[in-house]
């Protein structure tokens, strides 16, 4: 036993010190110069954005989100004020806020005046809390003019694309002066246009799927910013595997799903939705153990109990699943789906892992028609509501 834990001991030695290496290798290749830009075939090249320019306008909005919009356990059918742990969370009180909370989204526009939102149809209405999909193709350029209509400092930082300073979207002590880099933090009223670049080390790798997933956020705060519920996705296909508004060839339907224990005890809304939403504001106490657990929502795309909509789809297409996870050490997920299968790296499924900001594709090929259950597996959390339904005609 003590040889074996010695053999443990100097592997994860040595693939710590490999890692370090390679790790080190690649922040130094990657910081050199900001303005370049480089394909990760070809060590060195300075890559050539041949693509297109894909233009999103997108604001911050406040908004009043209600989780449970229907007022009914979709799951079961019974009202939520009759369920006994589902009231728990839902419904408001003399000390309670109850399902509907302010929060701050990220919304489309239609331009840059921001006076028309964007509807988004029965294809994406299940993103809810989500802000809207970017696509792009490995090759583009993103722009983002974005406005912050919300009453908080917001930003819009993206993973995974290339971006200089100014564009990030995170302030931090990194040496920079605030001059260089605008995007940071955007105060109310404000606007900012952010240009992120898709080179090929954006894109899919060699044993991914024709496209992949990556978030954005806000990252002033960001801890109190992902709980106002400011995250979005940005999907990537890979190079000439594109139509031409970014979504991926031969796929039939797209759906993104955000798995968290959205901690409204935490949203910079907090004190704002006492005081709306409680019978008594006075009369809470925030540090009460009971009043800090009714306002654990555990959403999907922030609904709970059944209440996401528009996961519908037809039997025997290709459906690619990008299923991500935003939040603390609570937020270990296990997304299951009945009913069928899916294929991961090319291997066969029907539940996948997620941490905390991590982010997955699957596909499936659906062929057993009816309305199946898509739920968190973890018992605490599909008992406090982390459970939805999807539908295959």
């Amino acid at each position: 036993m003590n040889l074996i834990k010695i053999m443990f001991v100097v592997l994860a030695i040595s693939f710590s010190a490999f890692a370090s290496v390679v790790g080190y290798q690649y922040f130094t290749h990657e910081n050199h110069n900001h303005d370049s830009l480089y394909d990760t075939n070809v060590p060195g090249q300075t890559y050539n954005y041949s693509g297109q320019t894909r233009t999103y306008y997108i604001a911050s909005d406040e908004v009043q989100w209600n989780y449970a919009p229907t007022g009914i356990n979709q799951i079961t059918g019974v009202p939520l004020k009759d369920d006994k742990i589902a009231s728990v969370y839902t419904i408001s009180g003399k000390d309670r806020i109850g399902s509907t909370y302010i929060k701050c989204l990220y919304r489309e526009y239609s331009d840059s005046t921001f006076t028309t939102q964007k509807t988004l149809g029965a294809k994406w209405e299940h993103l809810g809390m989500l802000g809207p999909v970017i696509h792009a193709e490995v090759g583009d350029v993103i722009k983002v003019v974005f406005k912050n209509n919300c009453s908080i400092p917001t930003s819009m930082h993206p993973h995974g694309v290339l971006y200089d300073k100014a564009s990030e979207g995170a302030p931090y002590n990194d040496g920079v002066p605030d001059s260089d880099k605008p995007g940071e933090s955007i105060l109310p009223g404000n606007n900012f246009t952010y240009i992120w670049k898709v080179p090929e080390r954006a894109g899919p790798g060699p044993h991914d799927p024709s496209s992949i997933v990556w978030m954005y956020h806000s990252h002033v705060d960001e801890v109190s910013d992902s709980y106002a519920g400011l995250e979005g996705p940005i999907i990537i296909t890979r190079h000439g595997e594109a139509n031409p508004d970014g979504t991926p060839k031969g796929v039939d339907r797209e759906f993104v799903t955000m798995f968290s224990v959205m901690n409204e005890n935490n949203s910079p809304y907090i004190d704002k939705n006492i005081q709306m939403f409680t019978q008594s504001p006075s009369s809470v106490n925030k540090d009460d153990d009971e009043f800090q657990e009714s306002n654990l929502m555990h959403s999907i795309n922030g609904y709970v109990y059944g209440n996401l909509p528009g996961l519908k789809m037809k039997a025997n297409t290709h459906v690619r699943w990008y299923v991500v996870d935003v939040g603390t050490e609570v937020d270990l997920h296990t997304p299951h789906w009945h009913g069928e299968t899916l294929l991961m790296n090319g291997m066969r499924t029907d539940m996948v892992e997620l941490l905390p900001m991590s982010m997955k594709v699957l596909d499936m090929y659906p062929d057993n028609v009816g309305t199946w259950l898509f739920h968190c597996h973890v018992n605490d959390h599909l008992t406090a509501g982390m459970l939805s339904m999807f539908t295959v005609e």
